[in-house]
């Protein structure tokens, strides 16, 4: 897979808008930050924020959609307030051709971009979702080595010691025991989680929740 540097992202900004008789006012980067983080989280999406409430800037030119927003309601939530105060989005390098908001059919594809977008990301979850619910039932490694089991290679297999306390902390909770006062039993009793720490109530709500103790394997 071929990257593309920021550089040369940097550039075709520039050209994008000298091309268009745009005068640029800033060149903003989220280096290493995840397009998964709301616009508004993220320092350089503050920034951009920042700049066409108070500039104010009239276009936003960016890449790709992804490069700015996590999900299909992110990205037409702002737009949509963009476009209320005259702001148009432009993304310069959908499959060759580009899109400007500013138009009737520019908003229009926005639209059914970031729907195919969101479609796209809910299939990947779903892939993820049965590829590790499918590793659970066979048994296999599926992420760290979850309590109750010790690893084979590729392959989980119960620990009978291990299993015991599970039965334990399934019990207390089939009584009501919270999951906070199932933690603190345990570490009353000195008993330590999988990597030797202490046991919390986040740690118990994750091993309750974890199918691969229900015999769903």
């Amino acid at each position: 897979m071929v990257r593309v540097s920021l550089e040369t992202q940097r550039e075709s900004l520039t050209g994008y808008a000298l091309l268009h008789k745009l005068d640029l006012v800033d060149v903003v980067a989220d280096e290493g930050v995840s397009a998964s983080i709301p616009l508004a989280d993220r320092p350089g999406g503050a920034r951009l924020l920042d700049l066409v409430q108070d500039c104010p800037a009239q276009h936003v030119i960016a890449m790709k959609l992804d490069r700015l927003f996590r999900d299909a309601a992110d990205a037409l939530t702002q737009t949509r307030a963009w476009d209320r105060t005259g702001v148009a989005m432009h993304l310069i390098d959908v499959g060759g051709q580009t899109i400007n908001t500013s138009t009737a059919m520019g908003r229009m594809f926005l639209t059914m971009m970031a729907g195919f977008a969101e479609l796209e990301r809910g299939l990947a979850r779903e892939r993820t979702r049965d590829a590790l619910q499918y590793k659970k039932r066979q048994g296999l490694v599926y992420n760290h080595t979850p309590l109750g089991y010790v690893r084979d290679g590729d392959e989980l297999h119960p620990d009978i010691g291990e299993q015991v306390l599970i039965a334990r902390i399934m019990d207390w909770r089939r009584g009501g025991i919270s999951y906070g006062g199932i933690a603190k039993r345990l570490n009353a009793e000195g008993i330590t989680g999988k990597q030797g720490g202490a046991f919390h109530a986040s740690t118990i709500h994750k091993i309750v929740g974890n199918d691969i103790h229900h015999g769903d394997r």
